[in-house]
Parts: structure tokens; sequence; C-alpha cells
């Protein structure tokens, strides 16, 4: 007995449907998702030293994560008046702990609105522009989790409104003012990213089916399979104390959505094509599942094991996507293998009106009008030219590859910048580049010692010596070069090369948080992209038993991401004013692409091993482009707008990825799986499947049918 015959039958089909619905539904309605207090790490390189700077940092009063950065400038662009700046030096003191003053007496008593300045020996506070159109100083917010750091920054922004002086803009910055800012993009965003999700899904899928009725039906199995693998998969990485951000939900749901509705459209496309040749719709089912099941099985391994590589990235949130997007996608082919061929069954072929099936009707795979069968016609007549054509495409698409930069800035990283982003653009615009924002370096050397070999680093601009606690004493170092900039870079390289003989000097901060993040993607991308590599082939060595097939296959799956990445980047620069990538995007489109990519080479392969086993090596590509062309570009083009609706989030990072996995499944849907492949396959035929030779007993039944 098969396995689709265990759940696929008339006593058997609605009692497993009522209970995966059941159980998929009681999860959702009872069981939210988990939840986590974000570490200012999870996103940070670890192992690096910028990554130790923000854990040291903890020790000190007024660092890290809890620093806020209040900004006040003149709304008419003239110079800040001393009643202005008296205003704003009143709400800066109000706000500093008693020890801010440490040395001068302790805090001013009664602060004088009119006064110059603070006590003597204490810094001038804030401080203030040489231009005199801004001023700036830092308090710490005291919170234990980022609901509480949003709603300390909300009212501090209120309240600083209100004690601003006429004439006066104040806006609140800094690592708290971001991660506030930042936590605020995500509020609601679930639902909005979901319902954009669901809508895209919903129209496409009566596009592609042509029913009133036969869409909803996938809708509703993968969007339950959607919701609960958002629970399943945080809970899951809460036991495995793996973190996750606000992101991860978000690609996951894309993810689910994608993958669960292409395993829908091919497991529906089989089973369309069998009750054409039984009115036993529970027998047309099982033999559509034994068909398409092997596919999509390989298919979800095949994501399943390379989104698991990124559990050996160095980013914490990395390895909390991998681990999520391998819960999803378990689930998702678990609800389109069970659950939708369950319910398909029990509503019969009527959900398929108006364009009902009936036996006797030709098989998609037998018509020689299709527009896929056209397509492959003109294919096998000048193979090597569609050939030559197409990977001359590819090589000028892929050619803005070697114009690339990653390595986004703080204020790079929102579609629509929030007031943290502005307030941080206008500070740069009054102070020297560096000063707002210094590298910090924690020592346990003598620290005279520190800023003597900093200062003699080239690009250094100033460096003095800050709070000590237990033994280890802060450096501040205020850089030239212009923040985000190559030379900056350069500079921190340059400082810890300059402090690499004393006693644990590290150097962190946002120009460094910049370094360790490209060294660490670099890291990244040298450990896993030839690993994912190695388990895409490994997979189709052992679905296909052949050597040239599987590397025909991943050489077109890397080109089409070679092409899309380059392709991506001209739009980026020239059309959405994107100056860098974000350093994460290589490696996680790398990996959605090959793996994603990959399913459709094994839904037109496999398809194709079929009919070769009857039809011969040529004629059986020919057949299986006939019969899978349509599902695999409705696939693609679903995919691709799923991706697309990550834009429904500011975040930078997620566009890029979104835009670059569209172009990427367009083109490997619309020209490589549909031409490219077949094109190689037929100009290649038996030795396409070398050593294995699958068209060898079809020639001997069928003469002639090669």
């Amino acid at each position: 007995m098969s396995l689709p015959s265990l759940y696929i039958g008339r006593g058997r089909s609605w009692i497993v449907a009522l209970f995966f619905l059941l159980l998929g539904g009681l999860v959702v309605g009872f069981l939210p998702e988990a939840e986590r207090d974000a570490s200012p790490t999870d996103s940070l390189a670890q192992g690096y030293d910028s990554t130790r700077v923000v854990e040291l940092a903890e020790r000190f009063p007024q660092e890290g994560d809890g620093t806020a950065l209040i900004l006040w400038t003149s709304t008419d662009g003239e110079t800040l008046t001393e009643e202005q700046l008296a205003a704003a030096r009143e709400s800066l003191f109000e706000r500093l702990p008693d020890d801010a003053f440490a040395g001068a007496g302790g805090p001013p008593a009664g602060v004088d609105a009119g006064a110059a300045g603070p006590p003597a020996g204490i810094p001038p506070l804030p401080l203030v522009s040489e231009d005199g159109t801004a001023a700036f100083g830092t308090i710490a917010i005291d919170a234990a989790d980022g609901a509480e750091n949003r709603d300390a920054i909300a009212t501090l922004r209120a309240e600083l409104v209100d004690e601003a002086a006429d004439g006066v803009t104040v806006q609140v910055t800094g690592p708290a003012g971001i991660r506030a800012d930042l936590g605020a993009v995500f509020d609601g965003a679930n639902f909005r990213l979901l319902a954009a999700t669901a809508a895209v899904v919903a129209l496409l899928l009566l596009l592609t089916y042509r029913s009133p009725i036969l869409w909803i039906i996938p809708l509703l199995v993968v969007g339950l399979a959607d919701r609960l693998a958002a629970i399943v998969a945080t809970h899951t990485l809460r036991l495995a104390g793996v973190p996750w951000d606000e992101s991860t939900i978000g690609i996951l749901s894309v993810l689910v959505f994608g993958a669960g509705t292409n395993y829908a459209l091919l497991i529906i496309s089989r089973y369309r094509d069998e009750l054409r040749a039984t009115e036993d719709r529970f027998l047309a089912m099982r033999r559509a599942l034994r068909h398409a099941g092997e596919a999509v099985v390989t298919s979800a391994s095949t994501v399943v094991l390379g989104v698991l590589t990124l559990l050996l990235s160095v980013f914490p949130a990395t390895r909390g996507l991998g681990l999520a997007s391998a819960v999803g996608i378990v689930i998702a082919a678990g609800y389109a293998l069970v659950v939708l061929p369950a319910v398909l069954v029990l509503v019969n072929r009527w959900v398929f009106w108006p364009l009902v099936p009936r036996v006797g009707q030709a098989a998609l795979v037998d018509s020689d009008r299709s527009v896929w069968a056209r397509v492959g016609n003109q294919v096998a007549k000048r193979p090597a030219a569609f050939i030559a054509a197409s990977l001359a495409l590819i090589a000028v698409m892929g050619a803005g590859l070697f114009r690339i930069e990653t390595g986004l800035g703080p204020s790079d990283q929102f579609l629509r910048k929030p007031e943290a982003i502005v307030a941080l653009d206008r500070l740069g615009e009054s102070f020297p580049a560096g000063e707002s924002d210094p590298a910090l370096v924690i020592t346990e050397d003598d620290p005279s010692r520190v800023v003597e070999l900093a200062e003699a680093v080239p690009g250094v601009a100033s460096a003095t010596v800050g709070d000590t606690a237990d033994e280890l004493t802060q450096v501040r170092v205020v850089l030239e070069p212009e923040p985000g900039s190559d030379e900056a870079r350069q500079t921190i390289r340059d400082l810890r090369t300059a402090f690499e003989g004393l006693d644990m000097t590290v150097v962190g901060g946002t120009e460094a948080q910049a370094v360790d993040s490209l060294d660490g993607s670099a890291q990244d991308q040298r450990t896993i992209i030839p690993l994912i590599l190695a388990l895409v082939l490994g997979v189709l060595f052992l679905l296909l038993r052949s050597v040239v097939a599987p590397l025909v296959l991943v050489a077109t799956v890397v080109g089409t991401y070679a092409a899309a990445l380059g392709a991506s980047w001209v739009l980026f620069v020239e059309v959405l004013g994107f100056e860098r990538l974000d350093s994460s995007v290589p490696l996680l489109t790398f990996l959605f692409l090959v793996a994603l990519g990959i399913d459709y080479n094994i839904f037109l392969v496999t398809r194709a091993r079929e009919e070769g086993l009857r039809h011969g090596s040529k004629r059986g590509m020919l057949r299986a482009l006939t019969a899978t062309g349509g599902v695999i570009t409705s696939a693609g083009i679903l995919l691709a707008a799923v991706f697309a609706v990550l834009g429904v989030l500011p975040l930078v990072v997620l566009a890029q990825i979104g835009v670059i996995i569209g172009v990427g499944v367009l083109l490997d849907t619309l020209l490589v799986r549909t031409v490219l492949v077949p094109a190689i396959a037929i100009l290649l035929g038996d030795a396409f499947w070398w050593p294995r030779r699958p068209a060898t007993a079809g020639r001997r039944a069928l003469p002639g049918g090669g």
C-alpha cells in the first residue's frame, strides 16, 4: 500500500482533513507566538570586537542600547539664542543622573535657566555646534525590554516638545531612539504583511485556476499553515535558545505562503490531469501524489537543508531565520501533501467549475497547441541558438554584479525615515563627522597609552578618556572621515592594528559594527554558500542518479542568481536610489534563489524523467515542458509577487531581498526553466542523464519515440 492510500480514501480523507484543520485551528486560536526581549547583540557578528564592546558597555553608565541622544535645532535655521539653549540645558539636566557631575561638587542645585553653562569643571551641556544652529546631549534610558524602551522614548519625545522653547525643534535619536523606531516599524506590520500576502495569493490563484471556488481551498490551507508555522517556529526558537527578530516572522510568512502555494499548484495541476483519466477522484489523487509527491518532498527537503545551513552564521538573528524557515517549510509541505489533498477529494471535481476536468479529455501533456508545447517545439528546432541567446542575456543582466557595494549605515536602513534617522542626518549637518557618534574603545591597558596610539592613527581627530568600571576604561575616538565611508572603516581597521600589542583593547561603535558586519557576512558567504551548493547537488544526485543533469541544473540556478543580483543592483542605483546593499542580502538571496529555484528544476526534471521512460530523452523533456510550463510559470509569478510584498515593511534590507528574489524567480521561470534547461537537455539527449539512460527502455517499448 502506498503512503497516499493511508489517508486518501472514502472513509479516511474526511477524518484526516478534520483532524489537521482542527489541530491547526486550536493551536492558532489558543497558543500565541512566543515572545522574547531583543538583545542589542542579536544582529551583531558574534566573536567580533564591536560585539564585545556592546557587551562590556553594559558595565558603564549611559552606554549601549539604553543611550538616547537629544538634538535641539533652530526651526528657522538661525543661531540658537541663549534663552533657547537655557531651556534645552534645563531639560537635559533634569534627566541626568546625580553622579553625572561627579568631581564638580554634585549636580547643579536649581539649574539657572539663564546661566551660560553648567558649573565650573563640567563640560558644556548640551554641546553646541560651531554654526550655533544645533545642540545635543545624551541621557540613559532605563528600559527592561523593547516595549518599555518604545514607551520611554515616546514619553521623552512628548515631554521634550512641551519643554522646548519657541522656534526650536527637538528630536530623539541615538541607540535607544533608533531601537524604538525600529520596533515601531513592526507595530501591526505582521498583520499588514499577512493581509497583503493573502490578497496577492488569492488574486493570482483566481487568475491561475479561473474558478470562483477552487482558489479558496489552497489559500485557506496555506494560510492556516502560515499561522501555525509562526507559532511553532517561535516556540521552537525559544526552546532552542536561538534568537530571532521582528523581520524573521515577516520573511517566514512570505516563505511559507510562497513555497506552500507552489506545492499546491503542482499537486492540483497533476490531480486535474489524473481526473481526466479516471472517474474515481480518490484514485486520481493517489496517482497525483505518487507522481507529484516525490517532487514536493524532494523540493521541500532541499529547501529545509538549505535554510538550516544558516545555523552556521556568525549572526544570531540569521541563525534564528534559518531554524524558523526550516520549521515553516516542513509545515507548509506537510499541509500541502496531506491536508490539501484530503480536502480536495471531499468536495469532488465540481470545485474546478467552470473548467471541470472530464474523463476522456486530452491530458495537458498530450496537447500540441498549448503555449508551452509551441515554445518547446521552437526550442527543439534550434537548441544551440536558444542556449547562446539565453546565456548572453544572463551575462548582460549580471554585468552589474561587479559594481556592487555592501554595508548600509544606520540612516540607510529605512525606506521611510523615522524621527531617529532624520535627527541623525540633521546631526551630521552641524557637527563634525564622528563627533556625535565616536568610536568606543574599551581597554584594560593604560588609557593614556591608548589615547596616544589612537591620535597617531591617520583619520583620528581626537581621543579622550571616559568612564571607568571595574578594571575597564572607555576611550572615545572621534573620526575625521564621513560616517559610513570607506575611509572611516579603514580608520577602524588601522585603530585595531595600532592596539594589537595592548592588553584586552577592543574597538566598537557604529563604524566598527559596520566593519565587523561586512567581515562577518564575508565569513558566512565563504562557509555557507559552498555548503548550500554541495547539499543541493547531493539531493539532485540522489533524486536523479545522474551526474550531468545536477551539474547543469545547479549551474543554471547560480547563473540566475548572478543575473538577478546584477540587474537588481542597476535597478537599486538608477531607480530606487540605494547606494549600497545590506551586507546580509547577497547570502540570503543566494540561499532562497538556489533553494527555491531548484524547486522548479525538480518539478521539470522529475516529469521529464517520467516521460523519458516512454518517449525518450528529447521527446520526454518536451512533454515535461508542456505539462509543467504553465504550473511553473504560475508558481514563479506567484512567488515573485509574494516576495515583493516584503516592501510593505519599510526596511531597506527586506525591500532589497524582495526585489532580488522577485527578479531571480521571474528570470528562472520565464527563461531558464522553460527555455535554457530544455534546450540544454535536448542538445545533450541521453547524455543529459549520464550515467543513467532513462530513455533506453522507452525506445525498446516505443520504437521511434525519442
